[in-house]
């Protein structure tokens, strides 16, 4: 008869061999998920590399071109800029819905703080800037200590904003002329430059500073620990130590001054000071985030990822144009894009559970 001690011996065995043949199976998946979670800007990346080759084995030389490339940052810089701010929001598990209004608003009372009150440009974009920090100091208010869902919040403060920038301007455009007679420096993000071949304006260059910027605060800082870790359980940071309140009104008021210097950036892209300007502004913030693999649900995410997703629609509406197809493709292929990156998400989660 088998003893005791060898029936323990199998069993050992057995569980060992289970252990190693689960571990076997999954190793693969498990490299997998975990680069992609630990790398979120990866998958934006991948999809922006084969768009742009895609497009020009297509279009050859055409799409290649510096002046193309460039073009393509051109067309971005507003909405990578507003989806910056975006992005610092859906960090913690909220939304913005305001930020569009915000920036137009702002980019409103930079133009009338200087032609209607004759203020010196400067002291205007000064206002300008606060003023796109109030509204993100409101939102924030209500969010943290309040305790009001974001969504509600940032629906009413769009409704508001939107709202006070047509009264407050009276539906009255600022023209492109009188502008660059009388305050060119609100026009400065729309000057070009030349280097080769390449277009770039300032308004791409405040873009890709700032996304270095927010880069290295998100993953270098306190600050930036704290946000992702509110976004991940905001009970769990409070009990850490974190100071969510302070933090969350933090976030919506540097989203806030953000929107304020896409709306200075928007002055500088158009030329004028429009109060019907940049009205899907929203949408197209909340798809480049999407598209860059920044959860919904908070905690996960880079900001290089909503730049890389800003780019993604940028090189589609650009090659779609220059192949000649109907506009509507670009917001069908948008579209799956958002459905697509939105199931990645919920497969990294479910994975890493």
């Amino acid at each position: 008869m088998a003893s005791a001690d060898d029936y323990e011996s199998v069993l050992e065995g057995s569980a060992e061999s289970v252990a190693s043949f689960d571990s076997n199976e999954k190793s693969l998946l498990d490299k997998v998920q975990h680069a992609l979670h630990s790398n979120p800007a990866a998958v934006p990346l991948i999809v922006l590399m084969c768009s742009i080759a895609i497009f020009g084995i297509i279009l050859g030389s055409k799409f290649f071109s510096p002046f193309a490339m460039t073009l393509i940052l051109q067309q971005v810089a507003i909405v990578g800029i507003v989806g910056a701010a975006q992005t610092l929001v859906i960090l913690t598990a909220g939304i913005d819905l305001s930020v569009g209004a915000i920036m137009v608003l702002s980019s409103v009372v930079m133009g009338q703080f200087t032609f209607r009150y004759g203020l010196p440009p400067e002291l205007a974009v000064l206002c300008g800037l606060a003023c796109g920090a109030l509204c993100g100091f409101i939102n924030g208010v209500l969010v943290a200590l309040v305790r009001l869902p974001p969504f509600i919040v940032t629906l009413g403060m769009w409704q508001i904003v939107l709202a006070t920038n047509f009264l407050y301007s009276a539906n009255e455009t600022i023209r492109s002329q009188d502008i660059a007679e009388q305050a060119s420096i609100l026009q400065f993000f729309g000057e070009k430059f030349k280097i080769g071949g390449a277009v770039f304006t300032y308004g791409v260059i405040a873009l890709i500073v700032l996304v270095l910027v927010l880069n290295y605060v998100l993953n270098h800082t306190a600050w930036g620990r704290h946000v992702y870790a509110i976004g991940d359980d905001p009970d769990a940071a409070e009990l850490s130590g974190v100071q969510v309140k302070k933090t969350l009104i933090s976030v919506y008021v540097l989203a806030g001054l953000i929107c304020a210097l896409a709306g200075w950036a928007l002055i500088g892209r158009i030329g004028s000071v429009s109060p019907t300007a940049g009205q899907f502004a929203n949408i197209e913030s909340i798809t480049a985030v999407v598209i860059g693999g920044i959860s919904l649900f908070g905690g996960r995410g880079s900001i290089m990822g909503m730049l890389f997703g800003a780019l993604i629609v940028g090189v589609f509406s650009l090659g779609l144009r220059l192949i000649g197809t109907d506009p509507q493709w670009t917001y069908l292929l948008i579209g799956l894009l958002i459905i697509a990156a939105v199931a990645v998400d919920q497969w990294i989660r479910k994975v890493s559970s």
